[in-house]
């Protein structure tokens, strides 16, 4: 056995730090229970470290060495400070402390310019963070240059977030904004120089985004530029060279060049004055500077406006190639990859082609600024863009797609997430423009309708235009319509919502020119809304929901969280219970019920209309029967439906009604002010938002002093709270602030309160706990109609992946007792009865005994003997 090495410190102890003296760097080693072996020891190993094997650095010392010599060093720079002032002494102390605790944070380095006080921005080196103050007399325009140019974090009332990304710089080129110009605008705005990365980031981004477009011509896609290198780099790259199609014929107006790989070239559109319908003045067309000196506004107008809102070309003539049309897809990600992103834009102005549409809006119809400002970015350069227009619930959405169709004047397909918004779409068309009856079409399970003449609209459903199952004989004839026809302009309702998946096959099966993409809420649960810059195109405009109600665009909206403590016993009963009846326990809490009368008792005083939202049926039908208030849900008849929403309308006696998620799409009731929100789908941000909605557009909101209210009833200390607080995290990035509301002053004194008493809670907490665990189902009221889009509609797999919340689909057959109990299983039918018997002589003969199985085979073979003579005899 190899011996120790003596301790190197002597004392009782034996493991204490081992130290090397002098003056070179050391390192603490920490010997633990069992000292190194000594090198020079028999059978030990050679030692290749300083460290032995087994040892551990001691870091605190390592750390304690280094911030000694940090110090020393710092003692020996302030020697020459003796002669400063005490205040610049304490600053640069202060200094040293900041650093200190911020460490990479720090951004002290920066130096202010000297008017920094007149300048709103923040930008940060390390990761393109822009912090805005939303007090500054020039927030407002830089607000509209941020959104341009960089992706909103966070925007509550006095401090906006925004971020630069690759996508938000790519939507700024997309709309005409020079890589220059945003450096320079970022300068004037900026309190401290645009940090060395965040411009060389910027320049990276934008030099070759707004190079290559592509375009639909005569039913086939070309990816064209006005900068032939780029075209020959792409072409260079596996995927986008398996994808060309070498054409066999030329188009009359275009030639092709042999020396150029047989790109083929063709004159650049002109672009000229467009008037968007609902408006007075051309796109492009600002007011002018008249030769005066340009103010901040005017630089904003100019830089984020629609002036010179045209990508520069270096070229009069345009090279193209063609490609395949079902490797669309595969194309657009591999150019994004390559960061040469493609610009979709339709020049449908000088489209001879495909047929015009009689279309345009009632002369009645007046477009908001807001509208005609997202509009403006889309035709800026009096071609279509194709991209997402983001505008707040009830803030008209439905219109803005109207009034793109009626300026692009071409065959529409309007692609919707359920039968009840086609129907919704077709009647907004009706209202808002001059189409006729005969002209737009409908394309459900239902209906499928053709539009009369050569170009009209379609409203359909995303599931009906992408199924890949078998299709009836009438969708299969529509569907070769859609599919054979050159689209001018496809609308996408929802677009935030729609599996990658489905926008693949319907991108692929359906060729349109231009695509428009409207949201109101730009998230979704799996983080994939990055797939839509490339499928549909970038971000062209997003709104502020604070701008829009100070504007009186929209309500201004209180919301409150009102905190629900729950009953002993319902809290008891919470804690034991694993199924999901723990959701209808604490949707039924007795002070959520009592807090619901308040709230309903206190509003309706003040003459508001009142909307109570459930997603769970049972407390709904419970909560309506015990106030005495009338309800809504999916199994309530259409014509009791329309009666109570004519009550609540016109009736001064009917001021609450109760919803059930039927409310959150099939429903408008502008005349609602007040929202309680009892029961919701888990941590659904769109919900959230899309209920906020239902009051936003109250007819009310330019009164005087006037305040909606949104509140949300949670019962404490349960999974209720974790789910809020998830729920509300979108709308206060725009800029709502929920107050908390932990005790409601008058409650107790209600003169009917409902479950006063400990015996009315527990015979209520009975009621619950014998109900079945289906009543706990969330929006089990609400099926979904053939071609509503998964979890658009229903509950039950709403922000869930098909295996864990999809819907079972039910099926109704007839049968008997006798198929119920298992007797018509194969094992029992008649072509299995020799196997049945082989298997039951197989199991007696392998039990029998030796001598008896002998005297049965001879028995077997002597029968076999008689017979084989008596037929011998016979013949």
């Amino acid at each position: 056995m190899a011996t120790k090495r003596p301790s190197a410190v002597t004392g009782p102890s034996t493991s204490k730090r081992a130290r090397t003296d002098g003056d070179d760097d050391y390192i603490d080693v920490d010997d633990g229970l069992q000292e190194p072996l000594m090198p020079d020891s028999p059978g030990s190993p050679v030692e290749t470290s300083l460290i032995p094997k087994g040892a551990t650095i001691n870091f605190t010392a390592l750390r304690r060495r280094l911030a000694d010599e940090r110090d020393a060093a710092e003692r020996s720079n302030d020697k020459g400070i003796n002669n400063l002032s005490s205040l610049e002494v304490h600053r640069r102390q202060q200094d040293r402390l900041i650093s200190h605790i911020f460490m990479d944070h720090d951004f002290s380095w920066l130096h202010l310019k000297n008017d920094h006080a007149s300048r709103p921005l923040w930008i940060s080196p390390n990761d393109g963070h822009i912090i805005l103050e939303g007090f500054s007399p020039i927030a407002e325009q830089a607000q509209d240059f941020l959104v341009a140019i960089s992706e909103p974090d966070s925007r509550p009332a006095f401090i906006h977030e925004y971020k630069l990304t690759p996508y938000s710089l790519y939507a700024a080129v997309s709309v005409g904004l020079q890589t220059e110009d945003i450096i320079e605008v970022l300068n004037r705005l900026s309190k401290v120089p645009v940090p060395d990365t965040i411009v060389s980031f910027i320049r990276e981004r934008t030099t070759s985004y707004g190079k290559v477009k592509l375009v639909l011509k005569h039913n086939k896609y070309f990816i064209e530029s006005t900068h032939p290198d780029t075209l020959q780099f792409l072409l260079k790259d596996q995927v986008i060279r398996e994808a060309r199609v070498i054409p066999t014929q030329v188009a009359p107006e275009t030639t092709t060049i042999t020396g150029m790989a047989g790109l083929t070239i063709s004159k650049a559109p002109v672009k000229g004055g467009l008037v968007i319908p609902g408006t007075s003045k051309p796109t492009g067309e600002t007011a002018g500077l008249d030769g005066r000196k340009q103010t901040d506004a005017d630089l904003f107008t100019s830089v984020v406006g629609v002036d010179n809102d045209e990508i520069d070309e270096d070229d009069d003539n345009v090279h193209a190639f063609e490609i395949d049309d079902s490797k669309i897809d595969a194309v657009k990600k591999r150019c994004n990859e390559l960061e040469y992103p493609m610009l979709e834009e339709y020049d449908f102005r000088n489209d001879t082609i495909n047929p015009n549409l009689d279309i345009d809006l009632k002369p009645s119809t007046v477009i908001r600024p807001y509208q005609e400002t997202s509009l403006s970015k889309m035709f800026g350069n009096g071609r279509a863009r194709s991209g997402i227009i983001v505008l707040p619930c009830g803030a008209g959405k439905t219109l803005v797609g109207i009034t793109a169709a009626c300026t692009i004047k071409k065959s529409c397909l309007v692609l919707c997430t359920s039968s009840v918004s086609v129907m919704q779409w077709k009647q907004q068309f009706m209202m808002w423009s001059n189409i006729t009856e005969k002209q737009i079409a409908v394309f459900t399970s239902d209906q499928k309708e053709k539009f009369a003449g050569e170009s009209g609209i379609v409203v359909s459903t995303y599931t009906m235009v992408a199924n890949t199952q078998v299709r009836s004989h009438e969708s299969k004839k529509m569907m070769e319509f859609l599919e054979s026809r050159e689209w001018g302009f496809i609308l996408l309702d929802e677009v935030h919502v729609v599996p990658a998946t489905v926008f693949r096959r319907v991108v692929t099966k359906i060729k349109a020119h231009s695509k428009l993409g409207l949201t109101a809420t730009l998230v979704r649960e799996d983080d994939k809304i990055s797939d839509l810059n490339y499928m549909i195109g970038p971000k062209l405009y997003e709104a502020n929901w604070m701008d829009l109600a100070a504007k009186g665009h929209i309500a201004n909206v209180q919301c409150a969280e009102v905190w629900c403590p729950m009953t002993p016993e319902f809290y008891r009963e919470y804690l034991r219970e694993k199924t999901r009846k723990r959701m209808l326990l604490y949707c039924m809490n007795p002070k959520k019920i009592q807090a619901c009368q308040f709230l309903i008792r206190y509003h309706e005083d003040r003459g508001d209309k009142i909307i109570v939202f459930s997603d769970n049926v049972f407390a709904l039908e419970h909560y309506a029967r015990k106030l005495g208030k009338l309800y809504i849900h999916g199994a309530t008849s259409q014509v009791e439906r329309m009666r109570v929403l004519d009550h609540f309308r016109s009736n001064p006696k009917v001021n609450t009604i109760f919803l059930s998620k039927v409310g959150d799409t099939s429903i408008d009731l502008p005349e609602a002010t007040c929202l309680i929100q009892i029961s919701s789908h888990f941590g659904s941000r769109r919900q959230e938002a899309q209920r906020l909605g239902r009051i936003l557009r109250a007819k009310r909101r330019n009164d005087e002093g006037f305040n909606a209210f949104f509140y949300s009833l949670v019962s404490k200390d349960t999974q209720e709270m974790y789910y809020s607080t998830k729920r509300q995290k979108f709308l206060i990035d725009q800029g709502y602030a929920f107050k908390i509301i932990t005790h409601l002053d008058g409650l107790d004194t209600l003169p009917d309160l409902v479950y006063r008493t400990r015996d009315e809670q527990i015979e209520l907490i009975s009621s619950v706990l014998l109900a079945s665990e289906s009543d706990a189902d969330l929006g089990s009221d609400v099926r979904g109609a053939e071609g509503d889009l998964d979890g658009t509609v229903t509950s039950k797999n709403f922000g869930l992946p098909p295996s864990r919340g999809g819907m079972p689909a039910a099926k109704r057959t007839t049968g008997s007792l006798t198929a119920l109990s298992g007797a018509q299983h194969m094992s029992y039918v008649e072509q299995n009865k020799s196997a049945n018997k082989k298997l039951a002589k197989e199991t007696i003969a392998a039990n029998r005994h030796k001598l008896f199985a002998k005297r049965d085979k001879e028995r077997v073979q002597a029968k076999k003997d008689a017979q084989k003579a008596a037929t011998a005899g016979g013949s």
